[in-house]
């Protein structure tokens, strides 16, 4: 009996020692970011964040809203709580230019291949938008900003993001500019020149939801509205042609931890996946950055995408740099319009 226990003694040891040299199933560490949240926190936490705590032990906190003013209020803090936030291009250029934002070390990162100009040096590009033009199915179809701005020849209601960096390159195109040439930078001597010719047919809108449903309504005729909110929809036609894609950013926030860089760059690298950005397409309607994605989904669904290979190229890409440096002089002449409407 005291052979057999002696015995017992030395397997258990054995499978201690066995188990020490295990990784931890238990061991979980806290990545905490901040995003829009409502649908896009909900798709995340199904396709990033809960394959993110299987396969790395990571779990992920969400704070939302993110954006500039929690970037701001973290770094006077001098806790960098939240290591990540998304943002706009303009939000980017901004954070990178007052140091709220660290560059992301791409060869350390190691993503899926990606679209180059979703490699930012200050920013990770989590998915694609455009802004475009939308008509009734049955109003007269423009072929460019040009007629999409003439209401002599095109009659019927516009409405127009209540937003300058959304409209104002549109509106210097409906004065003739190129977008070649808007997407170096906006004329807005020639941009409100056109918005003062058509002010009297315009309907704002603030919400994306609103334009589909006032082309539905029978409201407006025409809009500039964002992609995902008005392609597909019944009664609705619409054109990439001439739209300004743009991307939402993941910046990461200057003075976190090795640690939680580490945690970062495993939590972005998974968001290159092309299977992965395919699951948020399953609850929202704009791509990732990986050219792969096209290959995986259906002919139907591709089609609609702005990074599409026949939807990119007649489109231009939006200038952060130019907005962040015309901010105030945007501003003024924006509010100045504005309040005499």
């Amino acid at each position: 009996m005291g052979k057999s226990l002696r015995n017992i003694s030395v397997l258990c040891a054995v499978a201690l020692a066995a188990m020490s040299t295990q990784p931890r199933a238990q061991e979980v560490k806290e990545l905490h970011v901040m995003n829009s949240g409502g649908e896009f926190a909900d798709a995340a936490d199904k396709c990033v964040n809960e394959p993110l705590l299987k396969s790395e032990g990571i779990k992920v906190i969400q704070d939302t809203p993110g954006g500039y003013a929690k970037m701001v209020a973290q770094a006077k803090s001098g806790v960098i709580v939240n290591a990540v936030t998304d943002g706009s291009t303009g939000d980017m250029f901004r954070e990178a230019a007052e140091g709220l934002i660290e560059p992301i070390d791409w060869a350390a990162l190691n993503p899926d291949p990606m679209f180059d100009e979703a490699k930012n040096p200050d920013g990770f590009g989590q998915s694609y938008f455009s802004t475009i033009m939308a008509w009734r199915s049955d109003a007269k179809a423009p072929q460019n900003f040009v007629d999409f701005f003439d209401v002599d020849k095109f009659p019927g209601k516009r409405t127009l993001p209540d937003y300058p960096d959304f409209l104002l390159p549109f509106a210097a195109m409906g004065d003739g500019m190129t977008s070649e040439e808007v997407s170096k930078g906006v004329d807005l001597d020639r941009a409100f020149k056109t918005l003062e010719r058509v002010k009297d047919h315009v309907i704002w809108w603030q919400s994306g939801s609103q334009p589909a449903q006032l082309l539905k309504d029978n409201e407006a005729q025409y809009a500039i509205a964002w992609s995902g909110r008005v392609v597909g929809q019944d009664g609705v036609e619409s054109t990439y042609n001439q739209g300004m894609l743009d991307l939402s950013w993941f910046m990461i926030a200057k003075g976190i931890s090795d640690e939680q860089r580490d945690m970062v760059y495993k939590w972005l690298r998974l968001q290159s996946k092309a299977d992965v950005q395919k699951c948020l397409l399953d609850y929202l309607p704009y791509p990732g950055p990986s050219p792969e994605l096209e290959k995986i989904v259906s002919p139907e669904v591709l089609k609609t995408f702005p990074t599409s290979t026949e939807n990119k190229k007649v489109q231009w890409l939006m200038s952060g740099k130019w907005w962040y440096d015309n901010a105030k002089e945007v501003e003024k002449r924006w509010n100045d319009f504005k309040l005499l409407q």
